[in-house]
């Protein structure tokens, strides 16, 4: 079953389907995506204040562990980590828990990873991972807080905006 979104484009109704976009070329160096099935909450703040740091990502501070565990090891969330070399090079969050959507809530990549050409890489992986799951609609939150590539990024791989919210951050 072929998997697609649809976006408006300057009046017309248009679609991307998961195959349209050409695959990225294998970064150098020992790689592998894994998913983590139930990951541990130190885990997941070690990856997420590494690699929020520089953005400001505060919103999963906030909670305590067993409310970031109720979160994270949700069955309906799925955390992948990019690893180069055996080490953790990024971060992708993908929430299921709206039928028939996906959302990246969260994508990003270690501060040494960061210049090394692997931001398409993982998104195209994190992408296809999403499209496998009974979804027809995906979708990704940034902001103007986020690395100056990432919008670039996103719309690169065929994201549109849709949606745009002020909201001020307080920081920790």
């Amino acid at each position: 079953m072929e998997r697609k979104l649809q976006f408006r484009d300057k009046g017309r109704e248009r679609e991307l389907r998961a195959n349209d976009l050409l695959p990225p070329p294998q970064p150098r160096g020992k790689v592998a995506l894994l998913r983590v099935e139930k990951p541990s909450t130190h885990f997941y703040r070690y990856l997420y204040d590494t690699i929020g740091k520089d953005y400001y990502w505060v919103d999963r501070k906030r909670l305590d562990s067993d409310a970031l565990a109720m979160v994270i090891q949700d069955p309906l969330n799925r955390l992948f980590v990019l690893y180069i070399d055996g080490a953790p090079a990024g971060l992708a969050e993908l929430d299921l828990r709206k039928a028939g959507a996906a959302n990246i809530s969260y994508f990003g990549l270690m501060p040494e990873a960061i210049g090394r050409r692997l931001g398409y890489f993982f998104l195209y992986h994190t992408c296809v991972n999403a499209w496998l799951e009974p979804i027809t609609r995906l979708t990704v939150n940034t902001c103007t807080l986020d690395h100056p590539r990432a919008l670039p990024l996103y719309q690169r791989m065929g994201f549109t905006p849709y949606d745009r919210q002020e909201r001020f951050v307080e920081l920790l």
